[in-house]
């Protein structure tokens, strides 16, 4: 568990969710992707929940480090209904869904969060639990614990 002090700041107990500053470069989104897994798998919650859960918030962290602005901070929530995620960035511009070009390299992220979440994501207005007074928004998206978690 030394670890994991040392690729968060800190990290923080609010009732039901955890929450870690991340660093404030690009390192966060390794250190996001390793704290969601240990902290997943430690509850308990299903082997693929827990690799979608990660590569979608991999996929948030590296869209608040290239487009949104530092302080970067982790939420997570698990109940028995649903695992809810949330990066938190500074940033002022809110993200957009692109559309599918095959020959872009980089663009895809909200639409993975989208399908592997079912539509449940968003952004929201959020401050910042770590760095009081500090106001942002938060990308998240929730997955449903249930077997039938995926709409037709």
């Amino acid at each position: 568990m030394a670890e994991t002090v040392v690729v968060a700041d800190r990290s923080h107990s609010l009732g039901r969710s955890l929450v870690w500053r991340l660093r404030d470069d690009a390192r966060a989104v390794g250190d996001a992707r390793d704290l969601l897994r240990r902290a997943l798998l430690l509850v308990g919650l299903r082997r693929d929940l827990v690799d979608d859960a990660v590569l979608m918030v991999s996929e948030l962290v590296t869209n608040a480090v290239l487009y949104g602005a530092a302080p970067y901070e982790l939420v997570v929530r698990v109940d028995p209904a649903e695992v809810v995620c949330m990066v938190v960035d500074a940033g002022a511009v809110r993200p957009t869904r692109r559309g599918t070009d095959a020959q872009a390299e980089n663009g895809r992220g909200l639409l993975i969060v989208a399908e592997l979440s079912a539509g449940l994501y968003g952004c929201i207005p959020q401050t910042f639990a770590t760095c009081p007074g500090v106001e942002g928004k938060a990308t998240w998206f929730a997955l449903p614990r249930t077997e039938d978690r995926r709409r037709a």
